[in-house]
């Protein structure tokens, strides 16, 4: 497949270049998924499932705070249980099951640097990974606890079983299955309208329409099918109306209904947010396909790359509730496209990407430790009250071995980037370590003042000290779904939704303009508070007054 490629002269990747690639991987897969609470939103309302597992092993209905929460199938929450319970005698709860999400990000960057290998040659697999790895938008988002990352893990392992599936037939088959096996049962009938559409599309060219190919698509079918079938079944057979809910009301018809809708404001979202999402592989993609525009549609290496992206952004641009996150999927194949410039991108263009990481990330870096020091010190600069106002009542100290990782590699990333000389790949490896450097000071000395805006855990405590210790129970009133997943696993506290005429407390959350509540008559107010660093999002606290 990557006749083209083999003719071009490589830098080997040596066996201490490839330790070193690996262990710049490790330490930016692993920094950050421990140390600190879920944080909101996304991780809050996702821990909050995986609890449920956890406390009840209740492996069939995803469960929020007692309620049947069926957005979602639940293979990363089963996944993420699993982890929590194995590592909870040293980790706690939430930090054993956030390594669910290095696991599926290490599979990830494993099959992505498999693939690049496949189409583009031998020493193209580390440089796909650390493509992948170098985008902005893997850098918060592939070290939360969220379902996503097992998606991208499901639409890698696609990608390498149709790349696979043209010299080896059976285990590409069987890889492609497997994978959209795996996308379905983490964010549901994505994965197999992917695997539909880019699976037919490929076909409109010679090249794919082959018999191995043609091969692989029934083996993926058998493989594919378990996955598809084993867990829907059981939820039916628990409840059908829970399985009516999850596969109409929260999946297919939410899409029909979308579409019938016609409300396409945001189908240019992708579009607009890709650009720094998928900086810089998007711009050394974009190079790959126009260096290669004359034959770009002959060769299946950018046939599957290309149709793959375009089928993943016009499914996703269609979908209810557009979010950033949805657009992991579309970073895979643009950083496989990424890899292909490595042997045509000028030397000079190649240079001034280099000198741009490193003066960004040298500014930010800079920032991040004045700032920090300036929180340390109390100064009154212009940095350090813009850090206070962002997260107030903060209050910073010093922790010793925080500080020793992050000079440590601080002092590493100027050695390395002062040391390493220029070239296309080593600007993309210097644009990883950068990144790395980043990820690594906000997850070390920034961490507290982080986890200080993003927890509920203080919150909790806060308003669990107003409660008595007996009492009948307590009503919400608009309390999000993270929010109580956090009350239920910080303070064991499940406030009742349309419960204000039994219960004997009421719990409602608002904003910092207090709203009415549905009676006011009869409630009398006895405690508000919200997280450390939101000044807006405020929870009251109410007793009901006896007559």
């Amino acid at each position: 497949m990557y006749s083209y490629y083999s003719k071009l002269k490589e830098t080997e990747i040596t066996p201490v270049k490839a330790t070193f690639l690996f262990l710049l991987s490790a330490v930016w897969l692993l920094t950050g998924l421990v140390g600190h609470d879920p944080w909101k939103p996304d991780e809050a309302y996702s821990f909050g499932l995986i609890y449920h597992i956890i406390q009840l092993h209740d492996w069939v209905v995803p469960t929020l705070a007692g309620e049947p929460y069926m957005d979602k199938p639940p293979l990363y929450y089963w996944t993420a249980a699993a982890f929590a319970n194995a590592l909870s005698p040293l980790l706690p709860l939430h930090d054993g099951a956030r390594l669910a999400t290095g696991f599926y990000t290490a599979l990830t960057l494993l099959f992505v640097g498999l693939t690049g290998r496949e189409l583009f040659g031998e020493n193209r697999g580390w440089p796909a990974a650390i493509a992948l790895l170098g985008c902005l938008g893997m850098l918060v988002r592939a070290h939360e606890l969220i379902t996503d990352n097992a998606l991208l893990t499901g639409c890698a392992m696609m990608l390498y079983g149709y790349a696979l599936s043209l010299r080896r037939a059976l285990l590409g088959g069987v890889l492609l299955g497997i994978g959209v096996g795996i996308g379905f049962l983490s964010k549901g009938f994505i994965a197999p309208i992917l695997f539909l559409f880019i699976s037919l599309a490929l076909l409109l060219f010679r090249e794919w329409r082959t018999r191995n190919f043609l091969i692989a698509l029934p083996v993926a079918l058998v493989c594919m099918l378990p996955w598809l079938t084993v867990w829907p079944w059981l939820l039916f057979q628990r409840s059908p109306e829970l399985f009516v809910e999850w596969a109409w009301t929260l999946n297919i018809g939410r899409w029909v209904g979308f579409v019938k809708g016609g409300n396409y404001s945001e189908v240019l979202y992708y579009v607009k947010i890709l650009p720094w999402l998928a900086w810089p592989a998007l711009p050394l993609a974009a190079w790959a396909v126009w260096e290669a525009r004359k034959k770009v549609w002959q060769q299946a290496e950018f046939q599957l790359l290309l149709v793959s992206f375009l089928v993943m952004l016009v499914t996703l641009s269609i979908v209810p509730d557009i979010k950033e996150v949805f657009a992991l999927p579309m970073l895979i194949p643009i950083a496989l496209l990424a890899t292909a410039s490595l042997s045509t991108l000028r030397r000079g263009a190649a240079n001034a990407l280099d000198w741009f990481g490193i003066m960004t990330f040298a500014l930010l870096a800079i920032a991040l430790w004045w700032g920090w020091l300036g929180l340390l010190r109390n100064n009154n600069a212009w940095i350090t009250h813009q850090f206070k106002n962002a997260q107030p009542g903060f209050e910073p100290h010093f922790d010793i071995i925080p500080f020793v990782i992050a000079l440590t590699a601080t002092l590493l990333w100027v050695v390395l980037v002062w040391r390493v000389g220029r070239s296309v790949r080593r600007s993309l490896i210097n644009w990883a370590v950068s990144v790395t450097l980043l990820w690594l000071l906000l997850m070390t000395i920034w961490l507290p003042w982080l986890d200080n805006g993003k927890s509920y855990r203080h919150m909790v405590d806060d308003l669990k000290s107003n409660l008595p210790e007996q009492y009948n129970c307590i009503a919400g009133v608009r309390i999000g779904d993270s929010q109580r997943s956090m009350l239920y696993y910080f303070g064991n506290l499940n406030p009742k939704r349309n419960a204000t005429r039994t219960c004997d407390y009421l719990l409602v959350q608002g904003d910092r303009i207090a709203k009415p509540i549905e009676d006011e008559i009869g409630w009398e107010k006895m405690w508000e508070g919200g997280r450390k660093g939101d000044t807006n999002e405020r929870f009251r606290l109410y007793r009901r007054v006896k007559e």
